[in-house]
C-alpha cells in the first residue's frame, strides 16, 4: 500500500462498461505530515474519500482485490481514509 492525498477528480462519461458506476480520484503521493512528495495517479474509488483527504492506495494486480474493483481493469484503487498517522510517539497528521 501507498499513501497519498487526494487532490483532484477525473470525470469520464464514456468508458469501458466494467468501469460504469466508479468514481475516479486523483491521488498524489504525500509523506507522514501529509505533504506531496510524488506524482499522481488516477484511482478508483473503494471507500467514498473526497478532495483533501489522506488514503492509502493500491496499484498493479493489488488494485483488483476490493468487493467494488474485483476483475474490474483498474490500475489503482483507494483503499482506506487515514484518520491518524503515528510515529512513534509522536502524532504527526489528524484527519480535521
Amino acid at each position: 500500500m501507498m499513501m497519498g492525498r487526494v487532490v483532484g477528480t477525473v470525470v469520464s462519461t464514456r468508458k469501458d462498461a466494467e468501469l460504469e458506476g466508479m468514481t475516479f480520484l486523483i491521488v498524489r503521493g504525500c509523506d507522514f505530515d501529509g505533504k506531496p512528495t510524488g506524482g499522481a495517479v488516477v484511482a478508483a474509488d473503494a471507500v467514498g474519500a473526497g478532495i483533501g483527504e489522506v488514503v492509502l492506495y493500491a496499484a498493479g494486480s493489488s488494485a483488483r482485490q476490493t468487493q467494488v474493483t474485483q476483475n474490474r481493469p483498474v490500475d489503482a484503487t483507494i483503499m482506506a481514509i487515514v484518520d491518524e498517522i503515528a510515529v512513534g510517539d509522536e502524532r504527526r497528521y489528524v484527519k480535521d
